[in-house]
């Protein structure tokens, strides 16, 4: 008798027809470690060159602070650590307080002449035609990309007391006592200059700025706004600022930051003088540090300056903070 064999069953699971095995969708593969570490590899040298060219500075400025060094100790090469006591020294003087507040107003009136100014620059190149705004563009542009020492020189120039244009056009109006005025013999008129020169350097920036933000803002909203009957300043106020609010609040804080920290205008026009009293915090840390050879006194004086440009700005980091937050 003979024996029926069973039917090989050819629809097991991996199997296809006529037994055949089933290949299912293969998983794509993992990034490999080099295109996981590439971004990584493309940011190393922006590293490097900002731990180089900041971060070490920076550590070194902190470290000679601590420092009793003097001409002296750079000479022997001696390291003498005095803890605490060049910051108790300036935080305990008079002149040191002195120059902080003289650099916080003074950074204040730049800042607002700077912005006001440079809105009112830029709303003008979005209402002028294309001739017209060519030709106050590179105007502008001219004035940016002048090096801060040669304009720094050319204003000095300006304000001389014998060969000055200011000077001499001041005489044909007919201020005849201003013919050999010394612009630089007094506080008032040499921060006069100073400021005039930052704020001439400084427009550009703002104007730009300005007048690329306003090609954002829909014409809608102007005709709405002048169909309600609102005015230039209306039209400012309920349409260009509620819009360009951001654009406002992050250049008012980078020019706040810019002019404390400006060194070359203010020590370049009269070295801090007369008589020291046109010194601002970063020309007071260099004429103590380089000047008087005081270097842990002129580090602490660099560290304290970086410190109080914080907490100047501790609001706009408030508002970054809290930005972040909402996202």
């Amino acid at each position: 008798m003979a024996v029926q064999s069973e039917p090989v069953r050819t629809d097991s699971p991996g199997l296809g027809v006529g037994g055949d095995v089933l290949k299912g969708p293969r998983r794509p593969a993992g990034p490999s470690l080099l295109s996981r570490g590439a971004p990584y590899l493309l940011l190393l040298p922006a590293i490097l060159a900002t731990l180089a060219l900041l971060c070490w500075p920076l550590i070194e400025t902190v470290l000679l602070s601590f420092q009793n060094l003097n001409k002296r100790q750079l000479i022997l090469h001696l390291t003498e650590w005095n803890g605490f006591k060049n910051y108790s020294d300036q935080l305990g003087s008079s002149e040191f307080w002195h120059t902080a507040g003289r650099s916080v107003a003074f950074t204040a009136l730049n800042v607002v002449l700077i912005m006001v100014l440079g809105t009112l620059v830029g709303l003008l190149l979005n209402r002028l035609g294309k001739k017209m705004r060519l030709l106050l563009q590179v105007g502008l542009m001219l004035a940016w990309a002048m090096p801060i020492v040669a304009s720094t020189t050319v204003f000095t120039w300006l304000f001389d007391e014998r060969y000055g244009v200011v000077n001499w056009f001041l005489d044909k109006l007919g201020w005849h006592s201003m013919a050999t005025y010394n612009w630089y013999s007094n506080q008032t008129s040499t921060f006069f200059v100073i400021l005039l020169l930052l704020v001439w350097g400084s427009i550009p920036f703002v104007a730009f700025n300005m007048y690329a933000a306003l090609t954002t803002i829909p014409n809608e909203l102007y005709e709405a706004a002048r169909l309600d009957g609102a005015g230039s300043w209306k039209i400012f106020t309920s349409v260009i600022y509620p819009n360009l609010k951001p654009f406002f609040l992050g250049t008012t804080f980078l020019e706040i930051i810019w002019i404390f920290k400006a060194f070359t205008q203010v020590f370049a026009i009269n070295n801090g003088g007369p008589e020291r009293l046109t010194e601002t915090l970063p020309v007071y840390a260099y004429i103590e540090g380089m000047g008087n050879q005081h270097y842990g006194v002129g580090s602490s004086i660099a560290v304290l300056t970086m410190v109080c440009l914080g907490v100047l700005m501790t609001y706009y980091f408030r508002i970054i903070l809290k930005q972040e937050d909402e996202l």
